[in-house]
């Protein structure tokens, strides 16, 4: 009996944990919920691909990005939920436009943190085809450093890449801790971040020092 009811207390816990009211609605794919105008309110599940406040240097905000078999999308939240890469998510909340970068903003109590799960694995992509079609994914992109690495702090710092299908920037935030200084041109680096945009341009945001790594000439 004991056995049983402990079981049972274990299964309601993360029941809890997972937890939505009765009436909200179903969760759709990132990708639909990506297709609808600004200012619809969306529900999406997925799994974590950035953690919490990564890029609140240039973000101001201490949010994270969310991926599902279809798409990704980036949450913003005003306090660190200390969600990490893994973490399976719900989110109910509304679409809106951050610079350029499709967000969102999550309603009251509109996040609801699940289990632990296997990282989601970087998509590997061209350099030139880093976009609308990637944004809010998770990429991978091996490419030579055409220019000097650009001082934009306290922001960050941009490093300038190409593999031979054209240049895209990969911004290096603040708060990532992630060191540019072994940085030079010509190096080749393997970049993995998540897929965002900045005004009219779009970029590779790392998350963490493993993120960036020079791996020698091609």
């Amino acid at each position: 009996m004991f056995a049983v009811l402990a079981r049972l207390s274990a299964t309601v816990a993360l029941i809890a944990l997972f937890a939505v009211p009765a009436s909200a609605s179903a969760a759709q794919p990132i990708a639909d919920a990506r297709a609808l105008p600004l200012g619809t309110t969306v529900t999406v599940e997925g799994t974590a691909t950035t953690p919490s406040g990564a890029f609140e240097s240039s973000f101001y905000d201490k949010g994270f990005a969310l991926q599902d078999r279809s798409a990704g999308i980036y949450v913003k939240t005003a306090s660190d939920l200390g969600v990490r890469p893994g973490r399976r998510a719900r989110v109910t909340g509304v679409l809106t436009d951050s610079s350029g970068l499709l967000t969102i903003v999550p309603s009251a109590n509109g996040v609801a943190l699940g289990r632990w799960g296997a990282p989601v694995l970087p998509e590997p992509v061209r350099t030139a085809a880093v976009g609308e079609s990637t944004e809010g994914r998770l990429v991978q992109a091996i490419a030579k450093i055409t220019k000097p690495v650009e001082n934009d702090l306290p922001y960050g710092h941009k490093v300038y890449v190409d593999d031979g299908s054209g240049e895209v920037v990969v911004f290096v935030n603040t708060r990532t801790g992630i060191g540019v200084g072994r940085l030079a041109v010509g190096d080749w680096v393997r970049v993995v971040g998540f897929s965002s945009q900045y005004s009219d341009h779009y970029e590779i945001d790392p998350r963490f020092s493993r993120d960036v790594g020079v791996v020698g000439g091609f």
